[in-house]
């Protein structure tokens, strides 16, 4: 060594007691001095690393381009990490990588900007609590994002809404431009195209042309990769990573960076999602592991929401069972119905009206109301529904028809709490000047008679309701609708709707409704009623009951 590089390396007494670690390199990269801090913070004693090349404190994957890169900074003082703290990753003594804040500089004689003899100083600032924190601040925005793709998806109406909603959501708040979801098809096997979605200055007609007509199995592209490996899967370079097979669309819409991760529900794929990015970017591990979870709480909810989806539909179908598709044309009467199920979270209801051609030329008409709410409740009113429909067509009246749903619910009837039905039954016979309806009541409400001048009565005997006793008899009363007249029925979820202050609509409500409105239609009538009911209801805490309303009018 030079003895002028000897006493430009006589070491303070200062940067003995810096706690930051300062290495000086002489033009050959070696080290030529290094303070006591180089043990705390990479473990090596001062005395074995005098003298070593630089590339000592280097992990390995940094080495290759060191020789070239340091003997041009040596030279002229220019180099990309020159005037300003980069993170970089320094070699631990026990071959582990530790993060350090570095800064170099370069020291020459005054005036010679190329003096060969120009020492290197470095300064490494431990930077692993910096990086944790930065870590912990990563991965809490990254959790945040996650829970408000959650909470967006929320308002998804059904599991396919709910995989749009995804798209968007997760790009919008993790930054990415385009995104793709992939849902496997059980009859094939594949995975097939299911949507895109692009930030509103990105555009990828190429990914989606590719898109629409291909599948995926397992192991196969980005998507089947990721479903074999059941894990988030990143690919830096779209261009040219063979892994990605739409490299070209890739690059032909100017997208360069992607990741897919498993939307799972337990082990039942549900989809892939992939993310485009048009910058190379790096991705940490953070992410993926975030992702990783993430895919299984939204699999879970998108599970959830298929199986309440799945559940709404039989309910549909099950009410539809309940409910004649559309009101028939009576010959002389004109019909219209309301219905609604009640209760917090119900799809179906206990309440069912029915409409049915007779062979003679007669109609029945039902309506009833099971005792309780829900499916069972819906269960009890189909059987009494189709027990009625079967006693009609033998020609029965309106009393005999209730007499067989009668027997059907006492021979149903399980051990548990007594469950019971209302029900009214009219028997239609149109004529010239009007129709007779021959009426029969078990337990129901009463039906309102409207005449052509407004004035309302209450009709019929209200009996004993269905299900309670095998010997109950049910009485039958002709009545008389001339032109003009409406007979009104209804479940006792109009009369005994409640307000705020727990007060209910009452029948003296319905009859109030009903004098009151103009010459109108069946459809006038029933349209009526239901919003009164609910002015009525408006605000009120109290839980609501199945709702049925018929309007039959001469």
């Amino acid at each position: 060594m030079r003895p002028e590089s000897s006493a430009a390396l006589a070491a303070p007494a200062l940067l003995e007691a810096l706690p930051d670690t300062v290495v000086v390199a002489d033009r050959d990269g070696r080290i030529a001095y290094v303070n006591p801090a180089v043990q705390t913070l990479l473990g090596h004693r001062v005395e074995d690393l005098t003298g070593r090349s630089l590339t000592v404190l280097m992990p390995q994957r940094l080495r290759r381009g060191h020789g070239a890169g340091f003997s041009r900074f040596r030279a002229t003082g220019a180099g990309k990490l020159v005037g300003t703290t980069t993170r970089v990753p320094a070699l631990h003594a026990d071959g582990h990588e530790v993060p350090i804040d570095l800064t170099l500089s370069r020291l020459a004689a005054e005036g010679d900007v190329c003096d060969d003899s120009a020492l290197v100083v470095a300064v490494l600032r431990d930077a692993s609590t910096t990086v944790l924190l930065e870590r912990q601040f990563q991965v809490s925005r990254y959790l945040a994002a996650i829970q408000r793709v959650t909470a967006a998806l929320t308002e998804a109406p059904d599991a396919d809404a709910a995989f749009r909603q995804l798209l968007s959501t997760i790009c919008t708040e993790l930054d990415w431009d385009a995104a793709m979801i992939w849902r496997p098809d059980e009859s094939t096997d594949r995975l097939h195209y299911a949507g895109v979605w692009a930030a509103p200055e990105v555009t990828v007609p190429s990914l989606h042309a590719q898109a629409r007509g291909s599948a995926w199995g397992r192991g196969e592209g980005l998507p089947g990769i990721t479903w074999q490996e059941r894990t988030p899967v990143v690919i830096e370079d779209l261009w040219t990573d063979a892994r990605f097979v739409r490299g070209g669309s890739a690059r032909a819409d100017g997208i360069r960076t992607g990741l897919a991760f498993p939307v799972l529900h337990g082990d039942i794929l549900l989809g892939v999602c992939e993310l485009f990015s048009r910058q190379a970017r790096p991705v940490p591990p953070d992410l993926l592991d975030v992702l990783a979870t993430a895919g299984r709480q939204i699999g879970q909810f998108l599970s959830r929401l298929r199986a309440e989806s799945q559940v709404r539909s039989l309910a549909e179908t099950l009410q539809r069972s309940l409910l004649p598709p559309s009101l028939p044309t009576v010959p002389g009467v004109e019909l219209a119905a309301r219905y609604r199920a009640g209760g917090e979270g119900l799809l179906v209801g206990g309440d069912t009206y029915d409409v049915l051609p007779l062979p003679d030329g007669r109609w029945m008409v039902l309506i009833a109301d099971v005792c309780g709410k829900g499916a069972e409740a819906a269960a009890m009113a189909a059987l009494a529904r189709h027990t009625a429909r079967a006693a009609a067509t033998a020609l029965s009246g309106p009393a005999d028809v209730l007499q067989a749903v009668n027997s059907a619910l006492v021979r149903e009837a399980g051990p548990g709490p007594l469950r019971f039905v209302t029900a009214c039954c009219l028997v239609l016979r149109p004529h010239e000047g009007g129709v007779t309806a021959r009426l029969s009541i078990a337990g129901h409400p009463r039906p309102v008679l409207r005449s052509p001048a407004g004035e309302c009565t209450e009709v019929g005997d209200p009996g004993r309701p269905l299900g309670v006793a095998a010997e109950t008899v049910y009485q039958e009363i002709d009545v008389e609708m001339p032109a003009g007249t409406t007979l009104v029925l209804y479940t006792d979820g109009v009369t005994e709707a409640r307000d705020g202050a727990g007060v209910q609509f009452d029948e003296s409500g319905l009859i109030r409704v009903l004098a009151g409105i103009p010459a109108g239609s069946a459809e006038d009538i029933v349209q009526a009623v239901q919003t009164a009911v609910d002015r009525h209801r408006q605000g009120s805490p109290h839980e609501r009951d199945d709702l049925a309303v018929l309007a039959l009018q001469c």
